[in-house]
Order: structure tokens, then C-alpha cells, then sequence
């Protein structure tokens, strides 16, 4: 049986940091040529909503996006995605770990995180995000912002950095 090949799911900040601190396109282009490989292969696809994030900073990485050939956008309203961000919201709402602010920023209809989460779920995608769990999670004390990784872990989400990304692509920069 032959193992299916894992796809990327990339969210905004994962382009972002490694474009303002680790990997200056003017100093080390290998990587963004290696991440350009994976995305024309399909291997790394963008959520349309991220994608817009992107653009909105008119800098060297949006035109770098905007000029990608074989980009695959993965549209965040479909059926199966709107049902699975609406479990999302609910689990938000329910689950008594979050304040009515973390709901209230997550429901906003331009906020990524939750369509990420709802977008892997739909499609097994793996969510690539720089974001960190917030750690001690309570229903004692909610805390006022949710996290992707957090969340994504309530369903079931294979998540990973950036370097997590690069070694399971075998991305190595010389």
C-alpha cells in the first residue's frame, strides 16, 4: 500500500517570519527557491484567506507570491469546510477553555485561524504555523485569545513549524 504524500497547509505567519528574521530573500534565496519547488509540486498549498493576509503588506513576499506559477489556492468556503469551521466555532464557544473574546476574535469573517483548522480537518492537510500553544489551558481560567495549535489539537490536526516543514521535505539550505 503505497503511503499518501503529506500537504502543507501554510499559515501567514509561517511566510512572514521567514521572510522578516531567518531567510532574507536577498541573503538566502535557496530556501525560497526550495519552498517555490514544493509549491509548484503541490506539496504546500495556501488557504485563499491567507493569501489575502499576505498581499495586504505590498512587500517583497507578496510579489514573490502573487508571481509563483502553480500555486495552488485552496478556496476557504466550500461544504465540507464551512461545516467543519462551524465545529470549530462551536468547540470555541463550548468548550469552556476560552473567554466570549477568543470567540468573538475567531468568528471575525477576515480572521484565518479557524478556517486553517476547519481546512485541515476537511483535507488532511498537515497546518504548518509558527504560533505556540498557550500552554496551561483551563476551564478555571479561560484564556482570552485561542490558539491554533491548541485547537488543532482537539481535532486531531498533525501540526508543525516551519523547520518542522523543511526536515519533513528534507529542505536543507546549504
Amino acid at each position: 500500500m503505497m503511503q499518501h504524500e503529506k500537504i502543507f497547509l501554510v499559515d501567514s505567519n509561517s511566510f512572514v517570519t521567514p521572510y522578516r528574521f531567518y531567510y532574507a530573500f536577498d541573503l538566502i534565496p535557496a530556501y525560497w527557491k526550495a519552498i517555490s519547488k514544493y509549491i509548484a509540486s503541490g506539496r504546500i498549498v495556501v488557504l485563499d484567506i491567507v493569501k489575502t493576509e499576505i498581499d495586504k503588506g505590498k512587500d517583497d513576499l507578496s510579489e514573490w507570491l502573487a508571481a509563483l506559477e502553480n500555486l495552488t489556492i485552496i478556496p476557504h468556503v466550500n461544504e465540507v469546510t464551512v461545516k467543519k469551521y462551524q465545529d470549530v466555532i462551536q468547540y470555541i464557544q463550548e468548550c469552556g477553555l476560552y473567554r466570549e473574546s477568543a470567540l468573538e476574535i475567531w468568528a471575525q469573517k477576515d480572521v484565518a485561524d479557524p478556517w486553517l483548522i476547519a481546512s485541515s480537518v476537511a483535507n488532511d492537510y498537515v497546518l504548518v504555523t509558527e504560533e505556540k500553544p498557550s500552554g496551561g489551558l483551563s476551564k478555571k481560567n479561560p484564556n482570552r485569545y485561542a490558539k491554533i495549535p491548541d485547537v488543532a489539537k482537539h481535532f486531531g490536526i498533525e501540526i508543525m513549524d516551519v523547520y518542522g516543514m523543511m526536515r519533513e521535505l528534507s529542505i536543507v539550505i546549504n
